[in-house]
């Protein structure tokens, strides 16, 4: 790691140097999506092993695979500087080979309300109506009637189901204690296939919402078999006035103009790395705001209410199939409650806001906030895509 700048160094995991790294880079040259591989001080072009991130992960061993092709010259002969690749995509600087996202035809799929701490936040969304300014109020009330025993629940179990029959007959029982103690995990579709936005870039937050926040989450990146083979992070954006108003908004809560963000990398799993690495991986958020607010939080996987298994398959199986395979948030611990302007109003993003989301494992994902309205509009979708494979596979043939 002596030859890579601090920057870089920021960005990557802590134990870089042991690990498979796999993403996207944008090729100014070609003016396309290149996949690619980080091996210390350099980014190389994997593109003779596979022309997409879906294909590469689709091998029998990914990792074994990236690890052979970095030794063949043939088919990693083109690289990019690690450090000038990072420094460019914190910097936003379209003009550089910059990380975009890292999975690209996979389908970004989400869990929700698999920590109790958000789920409480879920209700008091729900009893707020969308409404910030009864927040402390609300989470007052709840906070009294759930007590601290409903942590310990296991979701679908029969004090689980006890723990309804109590709920209900207080009146406090909501559609989120359904999906977070009941028998069946929320899954629902988080944003549609590229429209992801990687390392540096702007993330959106519409005009229409006034309360809203982070989500740093754990991503499990997933073949078209279901089976995991890697991890990366991510920001499943959160406009909580949209989504307290009704549970049926969700989809305009959660998918909007570069809603979704990825990153920086994925980690593939191997020897020294694998699902039960992340079974005890600490998110870390960091949020700095343009006045000079600060907000940090963490979301500890340890704490999740359903295993990892239990939610691939609840997106995956005979009842789903997603042929190129698919991207699953897992869902936060944390939910911001720290007042930024008003007493009891708690928190909401503030246009250039600082959101770095990190672990020691899979390393940062840095992002600015921005209106949806007036950050780069998504363009590069999948006919775009295949546009430019198809002139990248003619020249090759040439």
């Amino acid at each position: 790691m002596t030859r890579l700048s601090k920057e870089a160094q920021s960005v990557l995991p802590e134990d870089a140097d042991q690990a498979m790294l796999i993403g996207r880079i944008w090729d100014v040259d070609s003016a396309g999506p290149r996949v690619v591989a980080v091996s210390g001080p350099d980014i190389y072009d994997l593109s003779r092993l596979a022309a997409t991130v879906a294909e590469l992960l689709e091998l029998p061993d990914p990792a074994a695979a990236v690890r052979s092709a970095l030794t063949d010259h043939d088919v990693a002969e083109r690289r990019w500087a690690t450090a000038d690749v990072v420094q460019a995509s914190l910097a936003g600087d379209a003009a550089r080979p910059r990380l975009l996202a890292p999975v690209d035809l996979q389908v970004i799929k989400a869990c929700g309300v698999t920590f109790v701490d958000s789920m409480v936040e879920r209700v008091i969304e729900e009893r707020c109506a969308g409404d910030a300014t009864r927040a402390a109020d609300i989470r007052e009330l709840v906070g009294r009637a759930l007590g601290g025993s409903i942590a310990a629940l296991r979701p679908g179990s029969a004090e689980a189901a006890e723990a309804k029959r109590i709920l209900i007959q207080e009146g406090l029982w909501s559609q989120y204690l359904e999906v977070g103690i009941g028998p069946d995990p929320e899954v629902f579709t988080k944003a549609p296939v590229l429209s992801s936005v990687g390392l540096g870039a702007g993330i959106g937050i519409p005009e229409f919402s006034s309360w809203n926040n982070p989500e740093p989450e754990l991503v499990l990146i997933a073949t078209s078999q279901g089976r995991v083979v890697g991890a990366t992070l991510g920001n499943d954006v959160n406009l909580r006035d949209v989504e307290g108003r009704s549970a049926l908004l969700l989809g305009k809560a959660k998918d909007n103009n570069a809603s979704s963000a990825l990153g920086p990398l994925i980690r593939l799993f191997d020897a020294g790395f694998t699902l039960e690495t992340l079974r005890t991986e600490e998110i870390l958020l960091r949020v700095e705001g343009p006045e000079g607010y600060l907000l940090e939080g963490r979301n500890s996987v340890s704490r999740i209410s359903r295993p990892f298994e239990e939610l691939v398959a609840a997106t995956h199986g005979k009842h789903h199939q997603y042929p190129d395979g698919f991207a699953l948030f897992t869902g936060t611990l944390f939910a911001p409650t720290q007042d930024r302007d008003q007493p009891g109003q708690g928190f909401t993003h503030k246009h250039g806001d600082l959101v770095t989301i990190r672990s020691r494992h899979l390393g940062a994902l840095v992002n600015r906030v921005g209106p949806c309205e007036e950050l780069p509009e998504w363009t590069f979708g999948l006919r775009r895509l295949f546009d430019y494979l198809s002139r990248q596979g003619q020249e090759a043939r040439a």
